[in-house]
């Protein structure tokens, strides 16, 4: 604490033999040693508050930093809700009924051709005339003959 060495030491003790006459020394020595326990005692409970502290800070830090993890886990856990939110499958679906469904109408007859399976509504009298000509069956294209080629007639002839 003061740095004292042999040497110091033994200098201080000579000196107070010098100055202290030698029946008073037992009772300067015993003042001077309950001194320095004193001293002793009140360092220790310094150095002891100043621990305290010290951990009552660094108990502070603990605290804010587990409160910021709480907040970071609750973030992250609505995060991770929201993202299950989005990614559930309809309970609806079922991928076997589709295939059987699929499998069922490929098995099915084949409609037959000129059948609509949505119903229309029917013309109205302005339109209907028109709609009969364009449904008009059309007449065939005339016939062509094929020409048949002629036997090659020999140069001799």
């Amino acid at each position: 604490m003061f740095d004292f060495d042999f040497g110091k030491l033994l200098i201080f003790g000579i000196v107070a033999l010098a100055v202290i006459p030698p029946k008073d020394l037992p009772r300067v020595m015993r003042t001077v040693g309950q001194a320095l326990g004193r001293m002793r005692r009140m360092a220790a409970e310094f150095q002891g508050q100043f621990m305290d502290a010290m951990r009552e800070v660094e108990l502070d830090s603990v605290k804010k930093e587990l409160e910021s993890v709480k907040s970071d886990f609750a973030n992250v856990q609505k995060d991770l809700n929201a993202i299950e939110q989005s990614t559930k499958i309809d309970a609806s679906f079922d991928p076997s009924m589709a295939i059987h469904s699929e499998q069922s109408h490929a098995i099915e007859a084949p409609k037959e051709v000129g059948q609509s399976e949505i119903s229309l509504t029917g013309p109205t009298l302005e339109t209907a005339e028109p709609a009969a000509e364009a449904l008009a069956p059309v007449a065939p294209p005339p016939a062509i003959e094929p020409q048949v080629a002629a036997p090659p007639r020999d140069a001799a002839e």
